[in-house]
């Protein structure tokens, strides 16, 4: 069986999904074509329902759920994990009011991330919102582009260096409101693959991820080929941050905080039914 996967080249996707597409282990007889984009491409497509597998923010699962299966393992799902909200000294110093939030252009990494749902959910004022690639974010609210940035990924542990301030961590918010871990990104499958393929493929990940662990700290050359820009250390943070328990297995904590998720959204009105009986198979 062949089945097609995709994913981010973000050191914690390719640290996950490195011995599953490189011949690291026995795969059982599933062949897995895999493509790697960034994240808001793999929702765009999860949207046209283009593949088999696939990394997803949950942002956008909430609206796929009906064509695609949460799977237990592979989440990037956490405490102190969530995005930041930034802007430059000069900008800060005014004070970030609700006024100053619905008045400010702020760069997003991406309409259906879960980065922006968050700040839907802590900022519904905040209304002048336009996407930009979340590596280009930094820059762009540094130029003078944009009056804020919603930062994700490796940026959480570069912006204070470039020069720019924490306006607000969502993450905190989500934790504070919710009293529960945030989740960022999952992996899914198709629903009509069947409970026995998901089943499987879970299994699987499960496994490269144990085969991974069994080699860090050290970085496989798949993982680093796919991050040329950042430091190794920097690397290695990313991976600590969101490659976690949750990431082995989201457990009965874990699907909480996602079944949470799913209620928000419908409590806000961001999506027509909640899906909380319907996550996984």
């Amino acid at each position: 069986m062949k089945l097609t996967l995709g994913f981010s080249p973000c050191p914690n996707d390719t640290f996950i999904f490195d011995a599953l597409v490189n011949g690291g282990m026995d795969t059982r007889g599933i062949e897995f074509d895999y493509v790697m984009e960034d994240v808001e491409t793999l929702n765009r497509w999860a949207a046209e329902g283009k593949l088999d597998i696939t990394k997803l923010s949950y942002n956008s699962f909430l609206h796929t759920a009906d064509q695609y299966a949460l799977l237990h393992a592979g989440s990037a799902l956490g405490k102190g994990v969530g995005p930041l909200l930034v802007t430059t000294p000069q900008k800060a110093r005014h004070g970030q009011t609700d006024d100053w939030i619905s008045e400010a252009r702020i760069a997003i990494p991406g309409l259906n991330t879960t980065a922006n749902l968050l700040l839907s959910l802590a900022f519904p004022q905040a209304k002048q919102k336009t996407e930009v690639v979340f590596s280009d974010i930094e820059k762009k609210v540094l130029d003078g582009a944009f009056d804020a940035g919603l930062i994700i990924h490796e940026s959480r542990f570069t912006y204070q260096q470039k020069g720019l301030e924490k306006i607000a961590d969502l993450g905190d918010w989500w934790e504070n409101t919710m009293n529960a871990a945030i989740p960022l990104g999952g992996i899914v499958i198709r629903r009509r693959l069947g409970r026995e393929v998901a089943a499987e493929v879970d299994s699987l990940i499960k496994k490269s991820i144990s085969i991974s662990r069994s080699h860090y700290p050290r970085l496989s050359g798949f993982v680093q080929c796919h991050a040329q820009e950042m430091e190794e250390t920097v690397m290695r943070q990313h991976i600590d941050l969101y490659v976690n328990e949750f990431t082995d297995d989201l457990g009965p904590t874990g699907i909480r905080a996602v079944e949470q998720l799913f209620t928000a959204a419908f409590d806000a009105g961001l999506i027509s039914q909640p899906h909380t009986n319907n996550i996984f198979y």
